[in-house]
């Protein structure tokens, strides 16, 4: 195996998820080149591939399919506070997470939809139609959160929307 081959495989064993920017960025490789040496190490059954939300996520072969879509989710930083957060002080009602968090409501949603999709967290109804977030597993999720740390330009991603949505007013709280 190559020295760059040998440097993007190292680099997905120790970073599951890792995005293809992400990859280019931290190596200093260009985007042709890393293409190439991923496409031999999917080929070797060395890296799995999947996209999810708008980016391609890389993953050595153990991982599986829930495992993979939940350290893709986690490598967004405003998930990774909302999962926190729940996990920190049980199942909340939404306007109660987006205080905690300091989020707008619609933020959180969007959060949601891929933390609710991934089977990472469940809304509960109770008989008034009230709904009530909750962690699903708390013992994997805390394993998984473990492994993942966004990288500087996803938190400056997270950032900004979180500034922008500031900026355009919206309550933290409001109702969506």
């Amino acid at each position: 195996m190559s020295e760059t081959r040998s440097r993007i495989a190292h680099r997905v064993r120790r970073d599951p998820g890792i995005h293809f920017n992400e990859l280019t960025r931290e190596l200093d490789l260009a985007p042709g080149q890393v293409q190439y040496h991923l496409r031999k190490l999917e080929h070797a059954d060395d890296v799995v591939e999947e996209s999810l939300y708008g980016r391609t996520h890389y993953y050595t072969p153990e991982y599986g399919t829930w495992e993979r879509g939940a350290l893709a989710v986690l490598r967004r930083e405003t998930a990774r506070d909302v999962l926190v957060y729940l996990m920190t002080n049980g199942p909340s009602a939404p306007n109660t997470v987006t205080d905690g968090v300091g989020i707008a409501r619609s933020t959180l949603e969007w959060h949601l939809d891929h933390l609710v999709e991934q089977d990472l967290v469940e809304k509960e109804r109770d008989t008034r139609n009230r709904v009530t977030l909750v962690v699903t597993e708390p013992e994997e999720t805390a394993r998984m959160l473990r492994l993942v740390e966004p990288s500087v330009a996803d938190r400056l991603v997270d950032r900004f929307t979180r500034l922008v949505d500031g900026l355009l007013g919206e309550p933290a709280s409001g109702a969506h």
